[in-house]
């Protein structure tokens, strides 16, 4: 596999070599050293309201595919679960359900307590040296922030380091009352390499050539950039005092015409605060040259829907779209192997690629 090395140095540096997106070896190395140890979105607690319910899903579906289940338990305690028998590998839940008192598997009736505790298991009474303690269903770390859950599937850094910067920045926003609105998340398909979308994203240096219609609204010259250990925030600051969120006069932002904090969280998490909400869009690998693209949209003030630059994200998506589809026709060109980075205005993606290459070195 191609050893990757960005320079720490932006004004030096190349981009990515192109076999990071074309070759599906990479794609694969990127399950388990990027993408396991990394911190994922997997639901909300809308998801499992109430005492005894469950909820199953497959984390990074078509990509990762591992079965999990979200569960409310007894204690009204929510807990990230393996959906998969410890006996011979049945999945535990097959569809959401409610007024569970525990769970038990359709194959041969082994028993779990809502927390993944082994209870019991028909004709196992002969098994010589069977430890129920090591029969629980696999339980997975959870990190809550308001409503948002995220787990990660190997053991690896904290939640501190991916979601502290964010959570001090902008915690003073009503998370708690975040409410999951799917008339308004959609799902897009992409003939791109994952990676191509997140660059992207990164960098506020395209918005006058592919956004006009956000361009109208944001003051490009105030755009900023900045940078976490594996996070980081673009200002979306507006040109006029309309439609900017009211920030508190102690914090850090008073007195500044946001209309958007961009945050990003390796590897594939953006998080997108309106003063209507949060738009969480979520990048799903498919292949090498595929991606699904989720986004979610959260409110806690629908009075400010429609406003601004949490405005018309339909359009603004499918401007990204176009774009990221050429570049991915564009690195298939056996006269093209890298770029150079915008140092003002690419430190975002300079990061990600350090990142990428990092990750994929351990």
């Amino acid at each position: 596999m191609h050893k990757f090395y960005i320079d720490p140095i932006i004004g030096r540096a190349k981009t990515i070599d192109t076999s990071f997106y074309l070759e599906p070896q990479i794609l694969e190395a990127s399950k388990e050293k990027i993408f396991a140890p990394s911190w994922q979105y997997i639901g909300h607690t809308g998801m499992i309201p109430n005492v005894g319910d469950a909820y199953p899903f497959k984390l990074l579906e078509n990509f990762m595919n591992e079965p999990l289940v979200l569960t409310r338990d007894t204690n009204n305690q929510v807990h990230c679960l393996s959906n998969v028998c410890t006996h011979r590998g049945n999945l535990m839940v097959y569809e959401p359900c409610s007024a569970q008192k525990h769970l038990r598997c359709k194959y041969h009736g082994r028993a779990f307590h809502l927390d993944g505790k082994f209870i019991s298991m028909p004709e196992f009474t002969a098994v010589e040296n069977f430890i129920p303690e090591n029969n629980h269903l696999h339980s997975l770390p959870l990190f809550k922030w308001g409503p948002l859950l995220f787990t990660q599937l190997a053991k690896g850094i904290g939640p501190e380091l991916f979601f502290q910067a964010m959570q001090k920045r902008v915690g003073w926003l009503p998370i708690d009352k975040l409410v999951f609105d799917a008339s308004r998340s959609n799902d897009y398909y992409i003939k791109s390499n994952w990676a191509l979308y997140c660059e992207n994203y990164l960098e506020g240096f395209h918005i006058p050539f592919v956004h006009p219609g956000l361009n109208a609204f944001l003051d490009f010259k105030d755009y900023s950039t900045e940078l976490f250990t594996y996070a980081s925030l673009q200002l979306g600051i507006a040109k006029n005092n309309e439609h900017c969120f009211d920030i508190p006069t102690a914090h850090t932002d008073a007195g500044k015409k946001i209309a958007a904090y961009y945050f990003w969280v390796f590897p594939n998490m953006m998080f997108n605060f309106y003063p209507w909400g949060l738009s969480l869009n979520i990048i799903t690998p498919i292949d090498a040259g595929n991606t699904k693209v989720s986004f979610l949209s959260f409110v806690f003030d629908a009075s400010k829907l429609g406003q601004g630059a949490g405005s018309g994200l339909d359009t603004v998506e499918k401007e990204d779209e176009e774009i990221v589809q050429h570049v991915q026709e564009g690195i298939r060109s056996r006269f093209y192997h890298y770029g150079r980075y915008a140092t003002l205005r690419e430190q975002g993606t300079h990061h990600f690629h350090s990142l990428l290459a990092n990750f994929l070195q351990q």
